[in-house]
């Protein structure tokens, strides 16, 4: 009998210690899950609900349904232009500057996976600027540019308004955008070449295939994986352009570079009187667009040999 019930208690025990054991992985889910909860979902859920209020950040928000969608699509308002002018130049920056975020870094990392002499000083070097704020890269590059005394204008001896003239202010925000944002995918795409086995250009060698052949019938398939990943992430982020157009040309000249994030924010935090109702929808807008690129995306790529 009461080997009975020792061996109930050891049964017992056992079966309380597998069910803790397989909580564990929650615990350490748990903080992350906590903090998305409160700095994504919750903001999210948040923001949704707000784009069908009218609200001005003071008084309680108030229900309108589908008025602000339908003020911001359908209306000849200014908020209106505001979205089609916004959008446009948002959308115009990522067409311009996702094929060099994306293939520039390509390029240095294959450059690097050569091994060069002080290979790893420059993996450094191009990996440094992606540590800095927005505000410390939009300085030094504002002193670059700068018409009077800036050091581009100065050893060429050109009189350049870079940032105050088209198609100039397009091309200083993509250059720096690109020298800001090369050293995240270029790290991702060194990781994914080391990944690639030596015996597939020890085989192409063998047949004779030059260079540029081995790096679109191996290095690029082998490869497209990462590929997919940082042109997706790439073109999120480059959809949420704020800080370069804001501190560099302020959407100059004459507005041409003012992109719906600047709207975003002018609406809602800028005015005498906040329309963050407005603002939020427009934010939900450049969602969806987001959304709808990134998944056709994936489709097309994926589905492509």
């Amino acid at each position: 009998m009461l080997r009975d019930k020792t061996i109930n208690s050891s049964q017992e025990h056992i079966s309380i210690k597998r069910r803790t054991t397989k909580s564990h992985p929650l615990y350490y889910l748990l903080p992350h899950l906590i903090i998305f909860a409160i700095f994504f979902l919750v903001p999210l859920i948040f923001g949704i609900y707000i784009s069908f209020t009218k609200w001005d950040l003071v008084r309680a928000p108030e229900f309108v349904g589908w008025q602000n969608f339908k003020t911001l699509l359908f209306s000849n308002s200014i908020f209106h232009d505001q979205l089609t002018s916004g959008l446009w130049h948002t959308i115009l920056f990522v067409l311009i500057a996702v094929p060099f975020c994306v293939l520039v870094p390509l390029l240095l990392a294959v450059a690097l996976n050569t091994k060069p002499f002080l290979g790893k000083f420059f993996q450094g070097l191009f990996y440094l600027p992606s540590l800095f704020s927005i505000s410390a890269v939009v300085i030094v590059w504002s002193l670059i540019f700068n018409t009077n005394y800036g050091p581009l204008n100065t050893v060429f001896h050109l009189k350049q308004v870079w940032t105050g003239t088209q198609p100039w202010a397009w091309i200083t925000i993509v250059i720096l955008t690109v020298w800001w944002t090369i050293g995240g995918n270029m790290i991702i795409y060194q990781a994914a070449l080391n990944g690639i086995p030596q015996d597939y250009y020890e085989a192409a060698d063998i047949d004779g295939a030059s260079a540029w052949q081995k790096f679109i019938h191996i290095t690029l398939p082998s490869i497209k994986g990462q590929l997919l990943y940082t042109l997706v992430t790439t073109t999120i982020a480059q959809f949420n352009i704020y800080g370069q157009p804001l501190m560099l040309t302020n959407g100059g000249p004459n507005g041409s570079t003012s992109v719906l994030m600047m709207n975003i924010q002018q609406n809602a935090f800028g005015s005498g009187q906040s329309l963050a109702g407005l603002s939020s929808a427009m934010a939900v807008i450049l969602g969806i667009c987001i959304m709808v690129v990134s998944m056709v995306q994936l489709y097309l790529l994926r589905n492509k040999d």
